[in-house]
Parts: C-alpha cells; sequence; structure tokens
C-alpha cells in the first residue's frame, strides 16, 4: 500500500511525485548572484536521490537585498540562463524544481555565516558587483550589531514590487515550476510584519491589517508574471520572539489565500538574534504551526524543522497536519532520503522515487540479494 508520503500531489497545474520537499537553504556560492557549478552539483543530488521538490535557495530580488556578497540573484535577466541550467538539470532526474524569491531588509550587507555574520561596515557598494544600501520599514536596526536602514519611501516600495513582479518573470522564463516568496525569518517582509520592526504609522504600519499589506502587494506584483497554472508558496515565522503570534499567521493566511497564494511553508523566528521562548527544538517542533495555519486557513501547509524519520514525516501527512513535508540540513546528512523513505515505509518500488540509471540498477541488487537469501536458506536446510 502507497503511504501517503509517496502519494502524489496535484497543486494548480503541477503534480509532484511526492511529499517530500528540500526546504530552501542558502548555500552561499555565488558570485556576484550568479550560479555556478557548486550549485548545479548541490541541486542534481537531492533530485538524484527522490525528492519531489526541490527548492533553490532564497534568490535576491535586488542587490541591496543580498544577506552576502555570495547569494544568489534574479534582479537582472542576465542570471536567467544560469537558473535554467539548474531547473533543466533538476527535471532531467525526475523532480520538480522551485525558487524562493527574498530581500533581506535590514538583515543584509554581512559577512559569510563561517565568517561569524559580521556587519561590512566598510562595504565600498560593489562587493557583489552592484550598489548595496541597507533598507528596511523603519530606521530600526536588527540588534546592536547591525546598522540602522534608511526607511522606505513610497516610492521605494513602488520599485520593490516592481522588482518581485521582474524576479517572478524571470524565473517563470527559467521554468521553475514552483515560486515562493520568503517572508520569514526577520527578513523585509517579516520586518513589514513585525511590530517590532515596523514603527510606521501611514498606511503599511500600525495595525495588523496595515502591517499586511506590504505582503500582499508583493504577492500581487508576483501575480502579474507568474502562471495561473503554476503554484505559489509563501513562508512565514509563524510565530517570532517578539510580537507576532500563530493567530496572526492565520489571519495573514486567510488574506494570501484570497489573494493567490497556494500553499504556507511554516517556519519560525528570526526577527532578533534569540530564539522564541515557546518553541523549543526537537523533533517536529514546527509543526504546530502548520497544523495550525493549515486548518485555521483553510489553506495548504508545508512542515519543516527537524524532520528526519520517515515514519514521523508519514505520521505528520496521516494526522492532516500539512500537505508537504521540507527537509533542510537532514538531506544535506542524506542526500537520498526519500528512497531510505520509501524502503522504511515499504514502498511496492521503492527505487522508483530515483532515476532509472540508479533505480534499475538498485532494484537489480535487491533481488540479488533475495536470490542469496533463497540460497542461503537452502543450503541451511540440506546441511
Amino acid at each position: 500500500m502507497t503511504s501517503l508520503l509517496f502519494s502524489p500531489l496535484t497543486i494548480r497545474g503541477l503534480t509532484l511525485k511526492n511529499r517530500i520537499v528540500l526546504s530552501p537553504m542558502l548555500t552561499y556560492s555565488a558570485t556576484n548572484g550568479y550560479t555556478n557549478e557548486t550549485h548545479f552539483a548541490h541541486y542534481a543530488k537531492y533530485a538524484v536521490g527522490g525528492v519531489g521538490l526541490v527548492f533553490v535557495e532564497s534568490t535576491k530580488i535586488d542587490p541591496r537585498g543580498c544577506s552576502t556578497p555570495k547569494d544568489l540573484g534574479l534582479w537582472k535577466d542576465e542570471f536567467v540562463p544560469g537558473m535554467r541550467k539548474i531547473v533543466d538539470l533538476v527535471k532531467s532526474y525526475g523532480s520538480a524544481v522551485g525558487i524562493q524569491l527574498g530581500h533581506s531588509g535590514r538583515k543584509a550587507r554581512r559577512n559569510l555565516p563561517w565568517e561569524g555574520r559580521t556587519p561590512m561596515e566598510n562595504c565600498p557598494g560593489v562587493d557583489h558587483g552592484e550598489p548595496w544600501e541597507l533598507i528596511g520599514p523603519s530606521p530600526v536596526p536588527h540588534s546592536g550589531s547591525y546598522q540602522a536602514p534608511r526607511e522606505m519611501t513610497y516610492d521605494d516600495i513602488g520599485e520593490m514590487m516592481e522588482a518581485y513582479a521582474q524576479g517572478a518573470r524571470r524565473a517563470d522564463e527559467a521554468g521553475f515550476d514552483v515560486l515562493e516568496i520568503h517572508g520569514a525569518h526577520g527578513y523585509l517582509l517579516h520586518q513589514f510584519l513585525s511590530p517590532t520592526a515596523n514603527k510606521r504609522t501611514d498606511r503599511y504600519g500600525g495595525s495588523l491589517e496595515n502591517r499586511m499589506r506590504f505582503a500582499i502587494e508583493v504577492v500581487q506584483a508576483t501575480k502579474r508574471y507568474w502562471p495561473e497554472n503554476k503554484p505559489l508558496f509563501l513562508r512565514i515565522s509563524a510565530i517570532d520572539e517578539t510580537e507576532w503570534t500563530i493567530d496572526d499567521s492565520v489571519a495573514l493566511a486567510r488574506a494570501l489565500k484570497k489573494h493567490g497564494v497556494d500553499c504556507i511553508d511554516c517556519s519560525a523566528g528570526g526577527i532578533s538574534d534569540t530564539a522564541p521562548s515557546n518553541n523549543i527544538v526537537g523533533y517536529g517542533y514546527q509543526v504546530k504551526f502548520a497544523d495550525a495555519v493549515r486548518n485555521g486557513a483553510d489553506i495548504m501547509s508545508m512542515a519543516v524543522g527537524m524532520i528526519v524519520h520517515a515514519d514521523q514525516a508519514e505520521s505528520i501527512l496521516q494526522k492532516g497536519e500539512a500537505d508537504l513535508v521540507a527537509l533542510g540540513r537532514e538531506l544535506l546528512v542524506n542526500p537520498n532520503w526519500a528512497m531510505d523513505a520509501a524502503l522504511k515505509l515499504g514502498e511496492p518500488a521503492p527505487y522508483a522515487q530515483m532515476p532509472p540509471v540508479y533505480g534499475y540498477y538498485l532494484d537489480r541488487r535487491k533481488r540479488g540479494f533475495k536470490e542469496l537469501q533463497h540460497s542461503t536458506a537452502q543450503a541451511g536446510i540440506k546441511a
């Protein structure tokens, strides 16, 4: 019997072969925003391993939105051919492929994580080949070690809408199946949502309705170019360390659904440098948020966060807590997790998740083991 984890799921015009998703994870490997061989090798292995939907990491729609000099970019047409190569490679191995579009806002312009994420205080403006000004909803720094951004004007906001729209156009031209807007982890959309980061007194600040306006307008902008037959996801921090609550997230999800968002990717935290005190890390510790959003807003949700075991992932789907399960670091440990999960769940054709060049020979290997066990058993009986 086929498990839910390995049952197809149709969203708009796309049918995923299973419910396993590679969560967007920054590799910090780009050169002036461009893809290179590192990205091709990185994403191909998850498709080979049987992941149903492979997400390319947070890709910036504005050079000012880069977290580091090594972020991927999609703010100009010259980036499209490299992205198309990733798309073609992933699809050639049987997986669907998505891309996450983002902007770091006040959290931009930092050194690499393994270099301490320190601020690039003496940034000459061309560290990734483009001007690099810190902007945000209000001139409030992320923390004491960050610079304060310049408060965005209405013109800035309009330019950002167009940047998201053009990013969606380029993503479609590159051939991506799914688009995800990054609205979590203290980045620009989350900054507008948060009363901690957003101190505006105009139509983009104050009430929850006003603070949601920027996210909704970003969705509307992307829908101008993102085809109706392709799914649109949005990642949220379902709760954060300060004032954003799960009730706020349910309200946001309801509003986003009305504007064409198909699935809410439910993470948490990031508006400050401390972890939410009510979100203790453990196996599946964020699944409860996907459950609350899915059932509170009547919208598809994706669960993420310490999902590591096959039966754990299957249980999330069986209980109706989410429609998709996203794995990040667990797939770094085991890119063949999907195949391994199929074996552990007793799927009738576990190697069918992989391309035939792998699946065919692994199936023959499995039959060889059965023949060996049979002959060994017979030899034991004769002895």
